[in-house]
């Protein structure tokens, strides 16, 4: 199945009682859904057995569909320092299932993907999930009820619309400038 692809992003929304992932394969610079899910974990009691059941799912499917890039979603710092610290382990344990595949990691703040997909960074989750439908022209029975898939399959997007932007680096201001800090690059002078 990877072998289909030019390139596969996988995207992870990181979350401790439900985790979304989604597998995004491009070819000829065409973005297609190839999968998306989730791995509920709210029925089990122990933080740390959460955590070993991410890491094994995940490395299930990062085996089954060899994404080359994952793109997953910063957490949001909120008042709840508990909640973060637990947020913080999943995603965690979500970048060791990538690294131990050496698959590079971008992280992409909930804003940001918000704003790549819907064009506006304050989106619901619903938007998000309509637009995704739309961009992707995803059949209406194959969108999951629980939205953490689609927020995953949003920064999976998110990554390949940034991948497409042209490089600009942090340049000079002006081809003065330019000259000025790489004068071995300018001929005739």
């Amino acid at each position: 199945m990877a072998k289909d692809w030019e390139n596969i992003i996988i995207g992870i929304d990181p979350g401790t009682n439900v985790m979304g992932y989604a597998l995004l394969g491009v070819n000829a610079k065409k973005p297609q859904l190839i999968v998306m899910g989730v791995i509920k974990l709210d029925r089990m009691e122990d933080h740390y057995m959460r955590l070993r059941h991410i890491y094994e799912r995940l490395s299930g499917v990062i085996e089954a569909y060899l994404p080359d890039e994952m793109a997953i979603e910063a957490p949001f710092y909120g008042k709840n320092v508990q909640s973060m610290l637990k947020l913080g382990r999943a995603q965690g344990v979500a970048m060791v299932a990538a690294l131990n595949r050496e698959i590079p990691i971008t992280e992409y703040e909930p804003r940001k993907i918000k704003m790549a997909i819907t064009g506006n960074g304050a989106a619901s989750k619903e938007q998000v999930a309509m637009m995704l439908q739309r961009i992707l022209g995803i059949d209406e029975e194959k969108m999951p009820d629980l939205l953490d898939a689609t927020d995953a399959l949003a920064a999976a997007l998110c990554h390949f619309y940034e991948r497409q932007k042209p490089f600009t680096g942090k340049g000079t201001k002006s081809w003065k400038a330019f000259i000025a800090q790489h004068p071995d690059r300018v001929k005739g002078k």
